[in-house]
């Protein structure tokens, strides 16, 4: 070693920087291990393509719970899970008209379709054309390769949170159905929908007032997602209140929480999901609890909006 790399190794071993260059080493390595394992679990579903993914498996796979598995996949990969597999079948099969003799009624049960007409209606709503044209010379298709993730140089935008532990609450509200693949579009309109029909002033004189996740509240809960394409989204308050009809009940156990926070603008909470789940999961030393998180909007004039996500730590 140069003395003037000696010296400059001195100098951090003897400064601030020093930790500095140790966790961005230690955040590095936590990146490439989830997104290894994440990898891992892509493959085993690749494996099994054909049969019934056991989505608890891929979970395993990935160290997490099938509940965030499933969960996070849509702001990762930018599609459903659900959607990514059955894109993919449908990859498979138009190589399969295209490169062998295999008939389609057998095709249609290897790739989990009950019979070849639910198979032709599902080929021809990804690739514009019949099973059957699909093996005509200069018929176009679609192809949606596999997935792979790549550790990605982000986290220079600072993202604020805190860590909570909160004991166990209830929350009441008015549950809607949505679908995972249209929720971007449906949510927003499910505010707006609560507006006109003054679903807001319906729920505050309800809300606990004194507990620290305040304002409306957006519960995302029930999804099952990647064996479900829906899941039901709940405007709601944190009450202690018995809740009447049409008014619906979650009660969430003793956690800690990572509570992110950002503007007042509600659009940037889906700025928010997307990096809770690219940046901050794979450098932090948590895992992602099995429980519903909650979107928190809380008064106007405060200017910002809060993003609660429960934790566990890393064993």
């Amino acid at each position: 070693m140069t003395p003037g790399l000696a010296n400059m190794v001195q100098h951090l071993l003897g400064s601030p920087k020093r930790h500095s260059v140790i966790l961005d080493h230690e955040r590095k390595m936590d990146q490439m291990d989830w997104v290894r394992r994440m990898n891992d679990a892509i493959g085993y579903m690749e494996e099994h393509i054909t049969e019934e993914i056991n989505f608890a498996e891929a979970a395993r796979i990935a160290c997490c719970s099938v509940y965030h598995f499933q969960r996070m996949f849509p702001y990762i990969a930018e599609v459903p899970l659900s959607e990514y597999i059955r894109r993919r079948r449908l990859t498979l099969a138009a190589y399969e008209l295209q490169n062998s003799d295999i008939k389609i009624v057998d095709l249609a049960l290897k790739y989990g379709y009950d019979s070849p007409e639910a198979f032709a209606r599902a080929f021809q709503s990804m690739h514009g054309t019949t099973p059957s044209a699909a093996r005509l010379a200069g018929t176009k298709l679609k192809d949606y390769p596999r997935i792979f993730f790549q550790v990605s140089m982000k986290g220079a935008a600072e993202m604020n949170y805190r860590i909570e532990e909160i004991p166990a609450f209830s929350i009441i509200g008015y549950s809607k159905e949505v679908s995972t693949q249209n929720a971007y579009e449906v949510v927003p309109l499910l505010w707006k929908e609560a507006s006109e029909e003054d679903v807001i002033n319906k729920l505050w004189p309800l809300k606990k007032h004194d507990h620290p996740i305040r304002g409306i509240l957006g519960v995302c809960a029930d999804g099952d997602y990647g064996r479900q394409d829906s899941f039901c989204y709940i405007l709601s308050v944190v009450s202690e209140q018995t809740p009447a009809e049409p008014l619906v009940q979650r009660s969430f156990p003793d956690s800690a929480w990572a509570v992110f926070e950002m503007g007042g603008d509600p659009g940037q909470i889906a700025e928010m999901w997307r990096r809770l789940y690219s940046e901050w999961i794979p450098s932090q030393a948590y895992e992602l609890a099995p429980l519903p998180a909650i979107e928190c909007y809380l008064p106007p004039d405060e200017d910002k909006n809060e993003l609660w996500v429960p934790i566990i730590r890393k064993q």
